[in-house]
């Protein structure tokens, strides 16, 4: 009580606010305006926007004043960096809360990759909201290192960190009805679930959003989207590294129906959050794009607040926390200054809040069990294969049908086409699971590039010109405990080793990005002209994303869920 009456003293002018900033062009979210203002703080929250006496004047001489960015859906793991480096990448670009789904280390740890999660998430200047993993595995066309029920979520659920249930991968089997997906809709019922329904159209997709979920971020088409926003879903326009949605969709967002539109990342490449930027890189491209920027900074921050129910953020008025960035010219979103409760954080795009706290290492994860025989096809008299076909900067492929090239009675990859071997190898329980296919897209004419982070079971992915150079990408993963490797003549060209679930580094941010420029660089001498070949690479193993996929099953049908044959009968 002493607390709320101090605070309320305050706001009645009859104290002083511990800070005041002043001769502010204040970014309204919640009004839609944006107006000259003062702003008062104290104990980190704002307690009045009127002309107040302040301990400490920050005088922003007519610069913008806006809430601080919020991800309604990113996957942190995809930086490849420990939540504390990954706070040192985005704070810098005005980012003060996150909606993270640790999807991937849940499938590799298990429930002890969310405590993990949650316990080195503690203490940051960006608030963590987590929703809890809903498809451990994604399919049962996987092999994972963990399976989560129901009941497993619901143990969890009521901790006031969790924002909810994560994407609902399987949805044919929530629009299906299958009891086990319901069970977990039912238990984020008082919170928010979220959804992940890519192409879903039609009466499936009424039936998937009364089942309960209420988002989804996997639109790659404007009328596929406004379809889902008609439906009541919560629009997450998507704007990754390798999924960039946000100008296909973008046209879609008006002024009377932007407030159930927000802006996810889902999955960036580190270098890409520093160069790039996060949430403001999306908010930037959208004005460019048509939006005003008031509608596109409340799409960053208070429609994302409201969906996922975070209280006391997204906007800047009493009782809201103090989170801030100071803007100097609002199109192009340039971030002067960022503020977390009212302390300064960064500063000309440089982090300088407390110092960060090390991060402990799980457990090793690297757990294999195969022969370099398994990774033969046989020809059995073949005469065509399905490919894999690549789409750029989507994770949707597609399904070719090629004629196969046959060497000794194996199928075998042909670079003159661009059809290259991928193999899957489970690394979780050391099955002996080896799955093999063909893809097109990446354009190697030579060597391997193998990865641990292969979403959604994170088993071991290689694809190459040829098995030599597919083993020696397999034993040197083997060696780093997980990681990244590109392979020329069965000699490593560049490594990134990611001890921590095989899926994060345990090195400084600009270590991690200097060593993902050098595997990029690597794969380019390979032949490859992708972007982000190995985040394209990660995704060659995600079963629920349509047509085909590979894991190490076998060859994925994404479409109707169900293993197919590589070579076509």
């Amino acid at each position: 009580m002493i607390e709320i009456e101090h605070k309320l003293r305050v706001a009645r002018g009859e104290e002083p606010a511990e800070l005041v900033f002043r001769n502010a062009r204040l970014v309204n979210v919640l009004s839609g305006e944006i107006y000259d203002a003062n702003v008062a703080v104290d104990g980190g929250r704002v307690i009045g926007i009127d002309d107040y006496d302040g301990k400490e004047i920050v005088d922003l001489a007519g610069a913008f004043l806006a809430p601080s960015l919020i991800d309604g859906h990113f996957h942190v793991e995809s930086t490849m960096v420990t939540l504390p480096e990954f706070v040192r990448a985005v704070v810098p670009h005005g980012t003060g809360a996150m909606v993270i789904d640790p999807h991937e280390y849940a499938n590799v740890l298990g429930m002890d990759g969310i405590r993990y999660v949650l316990e080195s998430s503690k203490n940051l200047p960006i608030d963590f909201f987590i929703m809890l993993p809903s498809c451990v595995p994604a399919t049962h066309l996987e092999t994972a290192g963990a399976r989560f029920t129901a009941d497993d979520l619901k143990l969890m659920i009521a901790d006031d960190r969790i924002a909810g249930v994560a994407e609902l991968m399987n949805y044919p089997g929530v629009f299906l009805g299958m009891e086990s997906e319901l069970a977990k809709i039912d238990i984020g019922w008082n919170k928010v679930v979220d959804g992940h329904a890519p192409g879903l159209r039609g009466k499936n997709l009424n039936a998937y959003a009364l089942a309960g979920v209420r988002s989804d971020h996997e639109s790659t088409e404007i009328d596929e989207a406004r379809e889902k926003l008609r439906l009541g879903l919560h629009l997450l326009v998507r704007e990754g590294s390798t999924e960039r949605n946000l100008e296909h969709i973008i046209g879609l967002v008006t002024p009377q129906n932007s407030a159930n539109c927000s802006f996810a990342t889902d999955d960036k490449l580190p270098g890409d959050l520093v160069s790039e930027g996060h949430i403001d890189h999306s908010i930037r491209k959208a004005i460019s794009l048509g939006v005003s920027p008031i509608t596109a900074i409340q799409m960053g921050t208070i429609n994302t607040a409201r969906h996922y129910r975070l209280r006391n953020f997204g906007a800047i008025a009493p009782r809201y926390w103090a989170d801030f960035i100071v803007i100097d010219d609002l199109e192009k979103m340039s971030i002067l200054r960022v503020y977390k409760k009212g302390k300064l954080v960064a500063e000309n795009g440089r982090y300088v809040g407390d110092k960060l706290p090390v991060v402990p290492q799980p457990r090793s994860t690297m757990n294999v069990s195969y022969s370099t025989s398994d990774f033969e096809l046989k020809a059995k008299g073949a005469k065509k294969i399905r490919v894999i076909e690549i789409v750029p900067h989507q994770i949707v492929t597609k399904c070719a049908i090629e004629p196969a090239k046959i060497d000794n009675q194996q199928i075998v990859a042909d670079s003159s086409r661009d059809i290259l071997k991928l193999v899957v190898i489970e690394r979780h329980g050391a099955t002996g699971n080896v799955g093999v296919g063909f893809v097109r897209g990446f354009g190697l004419q030579r060597g391997a590039l193998g990865s641990t982070v292969a979403h959604d079971a994170h088993n071991v992915v290689v694809v190459g010109t040829n098995d030599a150079d597919i083993t020696a990408a397999v034993e040197a993963l083997q060696k780093m405990r997980g990681g990244q490797v590109a392979i020329v003549d069965q000699t490593i060209a560049a490594a990134l080793p990611l001890p921590i679930a095989g899926l994060v580094s345990d090195q400084p941010l600009e270590t991690v990005i200097e060593k993902i420029a050098q595997l990029n660089a690597a794969a380019a001498k390979l032949g490859c002209k992708l972007d982000a070949p190995f985040m394209t690479l990660s995704f060659m193993s995600l079963s629920p994303i349509p047509e085909l996929k590979l894991t190490d099953q076998g060859l994925v049908d994404a479409i109707n869920l169900k293993l197919t044959s590589v070579i076509v009968e």
